[in-house]
């Protein structure tokens, strides 16, 4: 069996403001490409374009969407239609049936009932090909639509070409900011039948039944875009396109080989592969020579070198990356060169790209990316060395309403914790700085440089200044180092991202040992874990002063207060085996497994965020955690499934009961490990 067929592309999709089963859109597209593509069921919705209950269709976005939160950009809607063209939203919808239509990674089949046209789609790396089947003797067209901002589209009937761009951006971008598009229909186009204009364009085709459409983006301009149709469509046929896309996801979706009888498992697990391969998203070209370049979107200038862009940091360092380093190293080490280059280019290691840097959550996650690749193989020399330089920048220089670096370096210098009466999440961004510190010492120690090594070793133990052991929470701190004088272990928000003492104050991802001798030893940590797992999932809505979607998944999730929905909560089950207690981390890493995760539309417990709760998922399933990226220890759990079997260049790593030895194993020791 084809592992693409394990793949359900809806799964997480059912998903709304107020309650997340994902928040994930249905790509078709290549892995880690530029260009994906949806179908969009309701413009109205905004960041949730698609639902899957859906029985109307706006037709098939290009999107660059990493999270409905975020939202997206560089976006347009491609639709057939037949007849009269229509080009606003709420008279060109047309039905569809769900159940009929073909949603997978590397192919697209969807009936569009009114027009009574068929649009199958496969996906390259920056664009797609496109097969229209027109089954009504009306006018066949190709409609293109913005999603908002600017559009214009040009139509050469001679060349049958028809390009255009677009200026949606959620975020501010550089001046000459703009998405081009090109398209080569293998029919003749009559330009007296069409609309074109601002708003749209519904294009009408010279064919019988069936037209192939060839498309490529770009956003260096105009010229590239037909260069990217040249060097990834030209000379080949539907067919051939979709053998590339589908031989390409069969390659990494084979990656990770698990043996077990439960289907749905095995759909879930493959699902969540499918997923962690979708972000980042390259932002490089390739000029005439092969030779990589990029559109900076920082200051509108193509500069050179590859450039990865729309992943967070905060949610996608915890488990994506360390996943990455088992499976994926040689695409984990070009993607820290595009973050590099994105340091070259701006100035600063990104937090939040997408494309530039969005700057939301705390900390300076990056530094766990940079720390885990560094520590284990893969990235050294002059990369590393340039990767250090951005870490250490924003670690000492203080900036100002700017989306890069550290909020509050200056005072979290001054008194070694971020003071609550100056900053908002101030916990958070404490912990976070400190778990950074952490990462830059790692790397430090790496190149040599032993003074500031020992420096930021020390800065990481300033988690100790917020610690409470009266409460045994982490607690926020004014400039005075009070307090407050009220408490509530249940309250979210105010000194604490999404969530509240519960979930935040067992970040100390760095220095665990430290942790427990905080709370007076194993046993009592462990009576502390007990608590948590144990208690109720309530909640006080605290600085918020509403609900939010977080919370109402932990209460309906049910792990007491592991909020497994977002990312703070995801080393938690593992504390307990770094504390001796195995059995507990194996009980609560498959309840969790079993209970929070389908291969279904609601099939992840909270936001998917970029790959994160996929990967969680995935290591979760073959018995490795990474609590610390930074250090090279996997904890362990009893792995899920009878065997799994990880795929690598230099041989083949079998995970499976009987390998279960000790509570932790090193990264190195696991490649050792492999059979050649």
């Amino acid at each position: 069996m084809s592992l693409i067929d394990y793949v359900n592309i809806r799964m997480g999709t059912k998903s709304n403001r107020r309650y997340s089963n994902g928040n994930t859109v249905p790509f078709t597209q290549r892995p880690w490409a530029m260009a994906g593509f949806s179908p969009q069921t309701s413009s109205e919705q905004e960041g949730w374009f698609y639902d899957p209950d859906d029985r109307g269709i706006e037709g098939v976005r290009l999107t660059h969407q990493p999270s409905p939160w975020i939202r997206d950009y560089g976006n347009i809607v491609i639709m057939p239609q037949s007849g009269k063209p229509f080009i606003n939203v709420e008279e060109r919808w047309s039905g569809y049936k769900p159940e009929a239509s073909i949603l997978q990674p590397d192919y697209m089949n969807i009936d569009f009932l009114r027009y009574q046209t068929r649009l199958e789609l496969t996906p390259t790396t920056r664009g797609a090909c496109i097969r229209l089947n027109f089954h009504s003797q009306a006018q066949p067209r190709l409609g293109l639509f913005p999603v908002k901002d600017g559009f214009t589209c040009e139509i050469d009937p001679q060349t049958g070409l028809i390009k255009g761009y677009t200026t949606a951006m959620n975020f501010s971008p550089a001046e000459n900011y703009a998405m081009y598009y090109v398209m080569q229909v293998d029919c003749g186009i009559n330009l007296d039948d069409s609309i074109n204009g601002e708003d749209g364009a519904s294009i009408a085709l010279d064919c019988q039944d069936e037209v192939t459409v060839r498309m490529a983006i770009s956003f260096i301009s105009m010229e590239q875009a037909i260069l990217n149709l040249e060097q990834e469509l030209k000379g080949k046929s539907f067919n051939q396109v979709r053998l590339e896309a589908q031989t390409e996801w069969e390659e990494l979706l084979g990656k990770i080989e698990i043996e077990t009888d439960d289907q749905e498992q095995l759909n879930t697990f493959y699902s969540c592969m499918y997923r962690i391969c979708l972000f980042p998203h390259r932002f490089h070209e390739y000029d005439q020579d092969q030779q990589p370049f990029h559109y900076c979107p920082h200051d509108g200038k193509v500069r050179a070198g590859v450039l990865y862009t729309d992943s967070g940091f905060w949610d996608t360092y915890r488990s994506v990356y360390p996943l990455y380093a088992l499976i994926f190293p040689d695409q984990y080490q070009e993607m820290v060169q595009g973050y590099v280059n994105f340091y070259k280019d701006s100035g600063w290691l990104p937090k939040w790209p997408c494309p530039g840097d969005v700057g939301a959550m705390p900390g300076t996650l990056i530094d766990g990316v940079i720390a885990d690749a560094a520590v284990k193989g893969i990235i050294s020399g002059d990369l590393l060395q340039d990767a250090f330089a951005g870490m250490l920048k924003h670690a000492e220089q203080e900036v100002k309403n700017s989306p890069h670096g550290r909020h509050g370096t200056a005072d979290y210098l001054k008194y070694g914790y971020i003071p609550r009466d100056k900053y908002h999440e101030s916990v958070n961004h404490t912990l976070d700085y400190a778990y950074g510190d952490f990462c830059i010492a790692q790397v430090a120690k790496l190149l040599g440089e032993e003074e500031v090594a020992a420096r930021y070793y020390q800065s990481a133990k300033n988690y100790k200044n917020l610690f409470d052991p009266e409460s045994g929470f982490m607690r926020g701190k004014d400039t005075e180092g009070k307090m407050a004088a009220e408490f509530n272990p249940y309250a979210w928000g105010g000194e604490y991202c999404e969530g509240g003492p519960w979930q935040n104050s067992f970040g100390v991802f760095h220095d665990i040992d430290g942790l427990i001798a905080l709370y007076g030893g194993e046993k009592q940590f462990e009576e502390k874990l007990d608590e948590l797992f144990h208690s109720p999932p309530l909640y006080d809505v605290g600085a918020y002063n509403h609900e939010i979607h977080e919370m109402t998944e932990m209460t309906n999730a049910d792990f007491g207060q592991c909020a497994i929905s977002n990312q703070p909560s995801f080393h938690l089950p593992w504390l307990y085996a770094m504390t001796g207690v195995q059995d507990k981390t194996d009980h609560w890493v498959a309840k969790i497994a079993k209970e929070g995760f389908s291969s279904g539309v609601d099939g992840y417990p909270g936001d998917e965020d970029n790959g994160s709760l996929s990967a969680w998922y995935i290591l979760a399933t073959i018995g490795l955690y990474s609590v610390c990226p930074g250090k090279t220890e996997y904890i362990r759990n009893k792995p899920l499934v009878d065997k799994a079997i990880l795929h690598t260049q230099e041989g083949d790593l079998v995970i499976d009961h009987n390998s279960m030895e000790g509570s932790s194993i090193s990264y190195h020791d696991l490649m050792n490990s492999r059979k050649r």
